[in-house]
C-alpha cells in the first residue's frame, strides 16, 4: 500500500461486509479499487475468480483491467472486470443460451419503432427526434422498473405510448431479440425466481467492486444486491456530488439507499483532489455546497493555486465575441506548451458547439467532438426556411412547395397539386370560386419576390416576422405540448448564422463545406469512441461526455441562465442535478478554468448562471 494515504488505505484494506467509499474529483478512486484487488489476492488469499469489478463504460473497465494487471503480473487471471451490462448479459447467455446476434441492433430497433410511429395518427415534424424520445421514454419504464399503465409519457396521450411500447415489445419477442434494458429486466426477473441460478453466482462471485456508484439505476442496484447476498461483499466508490445520469435513472439517493440497506456498512471519504489546483476545488467547493440533497464532504486540494491564477470569470457581450476568445486563449496556450489534446471546451448541451465549431474550422483549430454534432441545417424547421429560399429562387417542386403551403396555415389543400411542378397561377384557378384564397396565394407569390432580393439575414427575419412563421411555431408548440422557446431558438441560432452571410450563393457554399466538415467529425468521434489514437486536437464535448476526464485547460462557456441551469430543469431534484453537472465540468480542470457568460445570446438579454453567483460568494 505504498503511496496511498490514510484514507485509500482504510479503503484498501477493508475485508469483509459492505463498504462505502465516497471519492471526491481526482481522489484516485482507480487506483484504490486496483489495490484492493490486489490487496483481497495477495493478503486475504482469495481466490482472484470470486472477484467482480463492474463499471459503467467498456473503456473503464479495460482501464480498470490494465491497471490491475500492471500491479499483478503474477496472477493476472481470473479477476472479472466488465459493465453492468456485460455481467448482465452473461449471467442471460448461460440461462438463456443467448449470443451477441439476440442484441438487437441500433438499426433495427430504429426501424422497429419507426414502423410502430406510422401505425398512429401522430403528426410529427421531426421523426428522428420523436423516436430517440421515445426510446428514452421505453427505456426509462424498463429501467426503474415502472408500471406501464402508471407511467404518465410527455410524448403523446398514455394510450398511445402503451401500445407503442407492447408493439415494440412483441417485435423484440417474435424475433427473440433483447435491448440493453431487457438485459438488465431479465437478469434481474431470473435471479429473482430461480434460486438456483442466483445461488450459484453468489457463489461465483463472493466480492462485488462498483466503480462510479452514483451512476447506478435501480434495477441495476436490486440485482446487484440479489448477487452480493448472502455475505453482502460490496464495495461501492463513487461520489453522489458527481450524479448526473438522471435522464438514465441514476440517482444520488441510491448511495444513502445503500447505507439503509446496510446500516452496518464501512464508511471512508477520500478528500484529497490530486487532479486540480487550489483555486479550483475551492471554486467548485462553492457552488456544489448549495445543493440540500448531498452527503457533506468537505474536498482539499494536493495542488496549490489561488482562485485569481487559475480561475477565470468573463463576461461577453455576444456569442461572437466569446468564440473569439475561446479561440485566442487556445492558440496562446499552445504557443505556452500545452498541446491541443489538454484543452477541452464543455457545453451543457452539444447544440452549443455549433457557432464555436464553425469558428475553429475558419482558423483550421483542429478540434474533435466527443459526442454527435447535430447540424443545425437538417432540422426540420431550418429545413422549411430554406425550402422557402429555394421557392423564393425558383423551385417549384411539388414536394417543396407543399413543405411550407401551410406554414402559416393558408388552408390550401394537397388536391390542389396534382403535377410534379406547381404553377401559382394554375393554383389561383383551382379557386377561383374563393376570392380569400387568391388573396393568401397572391400574398405569398408577393412575399416570396420581395425575399428572392433580400440578404440571407433580412431573409431569415422575413419569413419569421413578415410571412408569419413564427406564429406557426407558436401554434404547433402549442398543438405539441412542446415549448415553443426551445423552438425558436433554432431560429435564433439560424439567424445569427445567416448575419454572416453576404448572398444565398455563399450561404449554401458554405453549408456544403459545413456538412463535409460535421461528416469527418462524425469519423473522428467514432474511431475515438473506439479507442483509436487522435491526433492533437481540442476536445469539445458535452458536461455529461467530459465525467471521468481531465484536462489542463477548461472552458465552459455560455454560462446563463436557461443553458447551465437548462431551462427544462425546473423542479429542486432537476436544479440540484444541474448544478452537479456544473460541478463536474468545473473539476475537470487540472490547471486552468475559464468560465464565461453572455450579456445577449442570439440578440436577446440573458442572465448570468446562478452557479457564476455562487462561485463568487465567498471568493
Amino acid at each position: 500500500m505504498q503511496g496511498l494515504n490514510d484514507a485509500q488505505r482504510q479503503a484498501v484494506s477493508h475485508f469483509e461486509g459492505p463498504m462505502l467509499v465516497l471519492a471526491g474529483p481526482g481522489s484516485g478512486k482507480t487506483r484504490v479499487i486496483t489495490e484492493r484487488v490486489r490487496y483481497l489476492i495477495e493478503e486475504k488469499n482469495v481466490p482472484p475468480a470470486s472477484i467482480l469489478v463492474i463499471t459503467f463504460t467498456k473503456a473503464a473497465a479495460m482501464q480498470m483491467r490494465e491497471r490491475y494487471l500492471s500491479l499483478c503480473s503474477s496472477h493476472s487471471g481470473g479477476v472479472r472486470f466488465g459493465t453492468f451490462h456485460a455481467i448482465f448479459f452473461m449471467i442471460l447467455k448461460y440461462a438463456y443460451h443467448y449470443t451477441a446476434d439476440n442484441i438487437v441492433r441500433d438499426e433495427v430497433r430504429y426501424d422497429i419503432l419507426r414502423r410502430i410511429l406510422h401505425e398512429t395518427d401522430l403528426e410529427i415534424q421531426d421523426e428522428r427526434e420523436f423516436l430517440n424520445d421515445l426510446e428514452s421514454e421505453i427505456s426509462r419504464v424498463k429501467g426503474e422498473r415502472i408500471e406501464l399503465s402508471n407511467y404518465y409519457s410527455p410524448l403523446c396521450s398514455n394510450d398511445v405510448f402503451q401500445e407503442m411500447f407492447q408493439k415494440y415489445q412483441s417485435a423484440l419477442g417474435q424475433r427473440r431479440l433483447i435491448d440493453f434494458d431487457d438485459m438488465l429486466v431479465y437478469c434481474y426477473e431470473l435471479l429473482e425466481k430461480r434460486q438456483d441460478i442466483r445461488q450459484m453466482w453468489q457463489q461465483q462471485f463472493r466480492y462485488i467492486l462498483i466503480d462510479e456508484f452514483q451512476d447506478i439505476s435501480k434495477i441495476q442496484y436490486d440485482v446487484v444486491r440479489l448477487l452480493g447476498e448472502p455475505c453482502h461483499n460490496i464495495f461501492i466508490v463513487g461520489d453522489d456530488d458527481q450524479s448526473i445520469y438522471g435522464f438514465r435513472g441514476a440517482k444520488p439517493d441510491i448511495m444513502k439507499q445503500f447505507l439503509r440497506d446496510y446500516p452496518d456498512a464501512g464508511k471512508c471519504l477520500l478528500d484529497v483532489n490530486y487532479r486540480c489546483a487550489q483555486g479550483i476545488v475551492q471554486a467548485a467547493g462553492r457552488v456544489i455546497g448549495k445543493n440540500k440533497n448531498r452527503m457533506p464532504k468537505a474536498i482539499r486540494a494536493d495542488r496549490p493555486g489561488k482562485d485569481s491564477d487559475v480561475v477565470e470569470i468573463r463576461e461577453f457581450a455576444q456569442v461572437a465575441e466569446q468564440n473569439e476568445e475561446i479561440r485566442a486563449k487556445l492558440l496562446s496556450y499552445r504557443n505556452q506548451g500545452v498541446p491541443y489534446h489538454e484543452m477541452a471546451v464543455l457545453f451543457r448541451t452539444n447544440t452549443q458547439a455549433r457557432s464555436l465549431s464553425s469558428k475553429l474550422m475558419e482558423f483550421n483549430i483542429p478540434f474533435t467532438m466527443k459526442e454527435r454534432l447535430p447540424n443545425l441545417y437538417e432540422h426540420w424547421i431550418v429545413q422549411d426556411i430554406l425550402t422557402y429560399v429555394r421557392i423564393a429562387r425558383g423551385n417549384r417542386e411539388r414536394g417543396q412547395v407543399l413543405r411550407i403551403i401551410n406554414r402559416p396555415k393558408r388552408y390550401v389543400n394537397r388536391n390542389a397539386f396534382t403535377e410534379p411542378y406547381v404553377d401559382f397561377e394554375e393554383l389561383k384557378c383551382f379557386y377561383e370560386d374563393k376570392d380569400w384564397m387568391t388573396d393568401r396565394i397572391e400574398q405569398l407569390q408577393y412575399d416570396l419576390k420581395m425575399l428572392a432580393q433580400m440578404r440571407p439575414y433580412a431573409a431569415v427575419n422575413f419569413i419569421r416576422r413578415g410571412i408569419g412563421y413564427d406564429e406557426y411555431i407558436k401554434d404547433y408548440a402549442e398543438y405539441r405540448g412542446m415549448r415553443a422557446d426551445d423552438m425558436f431558438e433554432i431560429l435564433d441560432e439560424l439567424l445569427e448564422e445567416a448575419r454572416a452571410q453576404d448572398s444565398f450563393e455563399d450561404w449554401f457554399d458554405y453549408m456544403k463545406r459545413y456538412q463535409e466538415e460535421l461528416r469527418e467529425q462524425s469519423r473522428r468521434s467514432f474511431e475515438m469512441q473506439r479507442g483509436e489514437q487522435q491526433g492533437d486536437s481540442v476536445m469539445l464535448m458535452t458536461m455529461h461526455g467530459a465525467k471521468g476526464l481531465e484536462f489542463e485547460c477548461v472552458f465552459i462557456p455560455d454560462a446563463n441562465e436557461g443553458v447551465t441551469p437548462h431551462s427544462k430543469s425546473v423542479l429542486n431534484a432537476d436544479m440540484e442535478e444541474e448544478r452537479r453537472m456544473f460541478y463536474v465540468a468545473m473539476t475537470r480542470a487540472k490547471s486552468h478554468l475559464h468560465i464565461y457568460y453572455l450579456k445577449e445570446r442570439f440578440n436577446k438579454e440573458v442572465e448570468i448562471s446562478r452557479f457564476v453567483e455562487e462561485l463568487r460568494d465567498g471568493s
